[in-house]
């Protein structure tokens, strides 16, 4: 039966025992017993004559009403949450918050500086830099925990609002110790040196997959690595020659440290892309945006 005394803290319990999918943890998040949380769900389930989880030895789990329910009161939540941040936050951004995801490799090289430049400006504006995987990165911005992110192509969001912008270019190149001395001027001169690349299911590795299958190129020496940091500095410990973004290694190259092995092919590029949601920007990231990011200050 419907009840427009409508309780906001019954939906609230309800969509953290959802997203923790346990009653123990809800209740450490919460702070609220878990005989008090488990009468609100009984109290919520009993209100709207369904049942909105199964009890398992595993947690809770919810049912087909349950996840009819849960996307309703997750907006609802987001609402409440960019809300309340909206009344806290001021227009001359005397306080704030600021929260941005970005892998660290491009941080490193496109983030850093102008994060810098920004908090000088506005040092009373709390700001955040979040690196996880791509993937991660995209759950958090649908959640509304990052205002948004800045990060390589692809990018798939699941957030149907959600609004890709590419801002900028990065080459990738192949890069030696300074000590060393490959002689190489094509990708067939790399079959046999030990190459240093990124993980065959990164995008990265299978673009260059693909430019050396089209160059009828097999490399037979590789060792794969994770991070772009861990690559340049497995370069730096003399393994071998490394596949890494130019930009990232661009100080250690100028250092004199490393040296590009230049080839005749084209190399990929990968393209940096600004990913938000616009309605959900508040003033903090859109000056960062504005005058910082896309405005090259």
């Amino acid at each position: 039966m419907y009840n427009d005394g409508l309780n906001l803290n019954l939906y609230k319990i309800f969509y953290d025992v959802a997203q923790y999918g346990s009653v123990s943890l809800a209740s450490k998040n919460l702070m609220i017993s878990q005989p008090a949380i488990s009468r609100s769900i009984k109290n919520l389930e009993s209100q709207l004559g369904v049942t909105l989880f199964y009890r398992t030895l595993n947690g809770m789990v919810l049912t087909e009403k349950g996840k009819e329910l849960l996307p309703y009161v997750e907006d609802a939540c987001n609402a409440l949450k960019i809300g309340e941040r909206e009344m806290m936050e001021t227009n001359n951004l005397v306080k704030g918050k600021l929260a941005i995801g970005c892998p660290s490799h491009i941080a490193g090289f496109y983030l850093f500086k102008k994060v810098e430049r920004f908090h000088k400006d506005y040092p009373n504006i709390e700001v955040s830099i979040i690196s996880r995987s791509t993937a991660e990165l995209l759950e958090l911005l649908d959640k509304h925990e990052l205002d948004f992110v800045v990060d390589t192509s692809p990018i798939e969001g699941s957030e149907k609002e959600i609004k890709i912008l590419p801002i900028s270019k990065s080459t990738h190149c192949f890069v030696e110790r300074s000590d060393m001395d490959y002689k190489v001027s094509e990708l067939k001169d790399l079959e046999n040196v030990p190459l240093i690349l990124p993980v065959s299911h990164s995008s990265h590795r299978k673009h260059l997959d693909e430019l050396a299958l089209d160059s009828n190129v097999h490399f037979n020496n590789v060792l794969s690595i994770e991070t772009s940091e861990m690559i340049e500095s497995s370069v730096l410990q003399g393994i071998g020659v490394g596949y890494i973004l130019k930009d990232v290694c661009m100080p250690e190259i100028k250092s004199g440290r490393l040296k590009e092995l230049k080839v005749k092919e084209e190399l990929p590029s990968v393209t940096i892309n600004l990913v938000y949601i616009e309605k959900y920007l508040m003033n903090a990231p859109k000056k960062f945006i504005d005058e910082y990011l896309t405005n090259n200050k």
